[in-house]
């Protein structure tokens, strides 16, 4: 069966694809990729990222979870890590720059790290208590010196739980916590440790830091260019000797373009793309060219306004838009390269709980628009912002133009307004007031949903909205925030899957978001990669990669 079959009428076709790049655009990859990369050694592996830009250096990335699993996971460390050594099972909690942790059980908001001893940052300082500390105050405590606005920007809303920290002595760390929260670990595993010396030698300055950063991670950045390409060389010293890379350069290079991604692969100057286009699967096959897929917790959402005036407060609406989807039509769009969405988690995962799945009927959609007041004659009119590319988002262009269509069918007219990557996620970390601004009342966007603090109790517990969190719909209801409390304090793992099953099953119910689809996280990368073990997980291990000849 072709991939995008020539007698779809209601879908869109590959010219789609098409669109969102050029000739002029693969002349420019050409270009663009001169001598320099060429003449890298056969033990480098050169990434083409979805980002348009190198991920912020200093610890906290920016650029999404992208920027997170290749820079600050690279670079850096943090004191909870995931298991991102098998590919056949889901990912877990493991100690990282801590030891263990555990919850006072007579004061559930007290919780003990205890940290591994030894550990060196690049620069030769020691990682300790103190260190942890000054890290968690250079994203939370605005008065402090090491305090970095960039950072909190993106880190801050990961940590809502936390009170305040104190180092007991060198190896043990105290954090506290504003109430019982059982999910401090999970929070904790997005905070990379930067180096207090080193920005006390770079004289206080995020902005010197950022030239020579220093982390505790497997890997040292040793050069980069915005926009161009950073490079990274291993760290011999790193902690975890199975860990440390066996390559002798990892380079990272900005391609928000699928079209130039590829065009760079094919002509041997990058390795390794992120999120192949789908129409261009079967020839990369065919050049050889390896293509990875792997289950992990991912969703591909239209998260929804629910402020005043918003047409999604009404429960009609949003259950007719989600009716409205052919999900199934557009995993066949994308080649296969997706799981359709039964509901906010993928189907079969243990918090999926009692949720009646989603379905495809456009009849209904109608039917319930007409019972919410929208007609030919007064059709229900929406804008949506979307991204370009960016860390998780497949193919969002011909994606949202996909559901464009779909809602059209329906009656229903949608606006699509394109916004670069990190601008886009300046509008979610805007929330849905912001975006009001601009006559939206949706955002897409793709969501980590590995842990219960980023699958559920960021998007809607009440007082995470912006600024304070990323409760970016504006959604409060007092059933779901008791819903929140109930499994924030199920310490033990039973209760804790009974707890999310039922958030699982309101979020459904409720119809909270437009729920479409999940990634399987392809990648397309060249036959000289050896060694490289997908995880199930948005973060990856690239220290036992290997280049052959």
């Amino acid at each position: 069966m072709p991939l995008f079959p020539s007698d779809s009428t209601s879908r869109p076709s590959r010219a789609l694809f098409a669109r969102t790049g050029s000739r002029l655009a693969v002349l420019l990859a050409a270009a663009a990729f001169a001598s320099p990369l060429t003449a890298l050694a056969q033990g480098t592996l050169r990434i083409g990222m979805t980002a348009a830009d190198i991920p912020l250096t200093t610890g906290q990335a920016d650029q999404g979870g992208e920027g997170q699993r290749f820079m600050a996971n690279t670079v850096y460390d943090q004191l909870v890590m995931w298991d991102l050594s098998s590919a056949d099972k889901a990912s877990t909690l493991v100690p990282g720059l801590a030891l263990s942790w555990v919850a006072d059980p007579k004061d559930r908001t007290k919780w003990t790290f205890k940290l591994r001893p030894g550990v060196k940052y690049h620069d030769g300082s020691t990682f300790d208590a103190a260190a942890v500390v000054w890290n968690l105050a250079k994203l939370l405590d605005e008065k402090s010196p090491q305090f970095d606005p960039k950072q909190a920007a993106q880190g801050r809303s990961r940590i809502p739980s936390i009170a305040s920290s104190r180092a007991i002595d060198a190896t043990t760390v105290e954090i506290v916590t504003k109430e019982p929260d059982a999910f401090l670990p999970y929070q904790l595993a997005w905070i990379p440790m930067s180096s207090p010396a080193h920005f006390e030698k770079m004289g206080k300055d995020w902005n010197a830091y950022a030239k020579t950063p220093s982390g505790t991670g497997p890997w040292k950045l040793v050069a980069w260019t915005p926009r161009e390409r950073a490079e990274l060389v291993p760290n011999p010293g790193y902690w975890d000797k199975a860990r440390v890379p066996k390559l002798e350069k990892l380079v990272l290079v900005p391609l928000p373009e699928a079209n130039t991604r590829v065009a760079a692969l094919r002509s041997g100057q990058v390795d390794w793309i992120e999120a192949p286009p789908p129409d261009a699967v079967t020839s990369l096959k065919g050049a050889g060219m390896q293509i990875v897929t792997n289950a992990y917790p991912h969703n591909w959402v239209w998260h929804l306004s629910m402020l005043e005036g918003s047409p999604f407060r009404d429960p009609k609406v949003r259950a007719a838009i989600n009716l409205a989807i052919d999900r199934e039509g557009l995993n066949q769009f994308l080649g296969g390269l997706s799981l359709p969405a039964k509901g906010f988690m993928p189907p079969g995962h243990e918090w999926f709980g009692k949720a009646t799945p989603l379905r495809f009927d456009s009849a209904a959609a109608k039917k319930l628009l007409a019972d919410a007041g929208y007609t030919a004659a007064k059709p229900l009119t929406l804008k949506v912002l979307i991204p370009s590319s960016g860390s998780g988002m497949m193919q969002p262009i011909p994606m949202n133009e996909f559901l464009q269509q779909n809602l059209r069918d329906v009656g229903v007219k949608v606006d699509l307004e394109v916004l670069e990557w990190n601008a886009l996620l300046g509008a979610w970390r805007g929330g849905a007031k912001d975006a009001a601004n601009r006559g939206a009342v949706a955002l897409n966007y793709s969501y980590f949903i590995q842990d219960p603090f980023t699958a559920f109790v960021r998007h809607v517990k009440s007082d995470l909205v912006s600024p304070k969190g990323t409760n970016w719909g504006w959604y409060q209801e007092k059933e779901m925030d008791a819903l929140l409390t109930s499994a924030q304090n199920a310490f033990e793992a039973p209760a804790q899957t009974a707890a999310l099953q039922k958030l699982h099953e309101k979020f459904v119910q409720d119809q909270l978001f437009v729920m479409v689809t999940h990634d399987v996280n392809a990648r397309a990368m060249s036959p000289k990669v050896k060694g490289f073990v997908q995880a199930q997980n948005w973060f990856q291990n690239f220290s036992s990669i290997t280049m052959t000849k």
